[in-house]
């Protein structure tokens, strides 16, 4: 099973070097379908459409490049844009929406790969073995593993290196699993009532020098932050919100004190979310002050 997982994902990688149309790729409960109007800072989608789905941020150019993964039945799991030099990932993107939230599988479980070298990625530019190994820190999950139970193939992706960020044990198991939870829940609020479809893109910081805690082991980089920023759809209504948290170690449950508007997010990431929005909806939703009450928030 693994070993015709990764002979698709090879073959994946290869027709988006051609520059595929991927407009086929999963469109749900308007999940792909951007709403239209002036856009003077959109992704540039003519050689690969997915750059323009809605999850996506601005795509930042030099080192760096994008590893489209998807299942065997052409639908889009997630994205990354991975830094060639640093050897880390800026950010994974992905949506929740009722379908792909149902839980088919269990965890990804292996004695010997548990965290698969991405197929995408060519293998000079990785690390020869595990660079998390000894470093004291976990392999943090930017995609998680809760969030893609609908597959095994969908889970397995999830454990890429390419997925992960270092993460101190009480952030990774505290603070962050609750935000996991919290998103997840945003998601599926009232029977999937809330949301038609939640686009994410989370990620940890390793642009700024100020904003990385250290380099371990084998060029290992440790974020000193991470963040998560949410679009919420329904009916074609936006509204989104971001997180904002220091990394160290909380079980903190109380987010509200973590939440940032999309613009300040940006601010301090550096990184423009849901770029491919019109300007007008854009410009709303990155300014709007977060709404504790509507998000849910404590």
């Amino acid at each position: 099973m693994i070993k015709k997982i990764m002979m698709f994902a090879v073959a994946f990688a290869l027709v988006a070097c051609e520059g595929e149309d991927l407009s086929k790729v999963n469109k749900p409960n308007g999940g792909g379908n951007t709403p239209t109007g002036e856009n003077r800072n959109a992704n540039d989608a003519r050689t690969q459409r997915e750059y323009g789905r809605l999850e996506f941020p601005r795509l930042k150019s030099g080192a760096n490049r994008v590893l489209l993964h998807a299942t065997t039945n052409g639908v889009l799991n997630f994205a990354i844009e991975w830094n060639d030099t640093k050897k880390a990932q800026r950010w994974s993107c992905y949506q929740l929406f009722k379908s792909n939230m149902m839980k088919n599988t269990d965890r990804y479980k292996s004695d010997s790969n548990q965290y698969p070298v991405d197929p995408l990625l060519p293998k000079t530019l990785w690390f020869t073995s595990d660079p998390y190994s000894r470093t004291g820190y976990d392999h943090g999950h930017i995609c998680p593993s809760a969030d893609r139970l609908n597959s095994a193939e969908a889970n397995y992706q999830t454990f890429y290196i390419t997925n992960m960020q270092p993460q101190v044990h009480g952030f990774n198991a505290g603070v962050w699993q609750n935000m996991e939870n919290k998103v997840r829940e945003i998601a599926s609020r009232n029977g999937y009532s809330f949301c038609d479809t939640l686009y994410i893109c989370k990620g940890g910081t390793i642009d700024k020098p100020e904003q990385v805690l250290k380099t371990v082991g084998k060029g290992l980089i440790v974020p000193k932050y991470f963040f998560m920023a949410l679009l919420r759809v329904k009916n074609g209504v936006y509204n989104a919100m971001g997180f904002w948290i220091e990394h160290k170690a909380s079980a903190d449950k109380r987010l509200a004190k973590y939440a940032v508007s999309i613009k300040e997010l940006e601010e301090k990431t550096g990184i423009d979310f849901f770029c491919n929005l019109p300007d007008n909806i854009e410009n709303t939703v990155e300014n709007a002050a977060v709404n504790n009450t509507f998000w849910g928030l404590d």
